[in-house]
């Protein structure tokens, strides 16, 4: 082999490498860890109040009408939310909820407000708490008390509206 395929040869290969290390990078910048982000989220929160009552109820389980640590539907987790952080009233229902509240766009959100979607048709069904950035905090019917990223298409396809409560 001449000095001159030997040195092509090996300028291909340096290539080849750089080249792939280059896309592994980018890769990972890409796909940031989603607990992070959540665990950012959280440390961002302005009310400590706030921030330990999510922690003192992440994980409880769904249960349709419940509204103790035995198991919690997302209506009762706002309500209980509200009027603890807070101190709202709001009604039982998450479709009653939704009439009770000045909506906002997605951007004008603030720390406490709530997000309101419809995953079986028309209707409200569903009711989150807004956090900061896209997150917010909700009973899922599949994982319990969470806290979960707007940005999902799951989320951006069934919210319906959002806003603060009005007393």
């Amino acid at each position: 082999m001449t000095r001159s395929l030997r040195y092509q040869t090996l300028l291909l290969i340096f290539l080849a490498f750089f080249m792939a290390s280059c896309g592994s990078r980018k890769a990972t910048v890409r796909s940031a860890n989603p607990a992070s982000k959540i665990a950012d989220a959280m440390a961002h929160l302005k009310s400590k109040p706030l921030y330990r009552f999510i922690t003192d109820w992440t994980g409880v389980k769904y249960r349709l009408g419940g509204l103790d640590k035995a198991g919690i539907d997302c209506s009762g987790f706002a309500l209980l939310l509200q009027k603890d952080i807070y101190g709202n009233n709001l009604p039982r229902r998450s479709r009653d909820q939704a009439e009770r509240i000045k909506e906002k766009k997605l951007g004008q959100l603030n720390e406490g407000d709530l997000i309101f979607f419809s995953f079986g048709g028309r209707e409200v069904d569903h009711v989150g708490v807004f956090l900061n950035d896209s997150f917010f905090v909700h009973a899922s019917t599949t994982r319990g008390v969470i806290v979960d990223d707007l940005n999902l298409p799951v989320y951006q396809k069934a919210m319906v509206k959002a806003g603060s409560f009005k007393n």
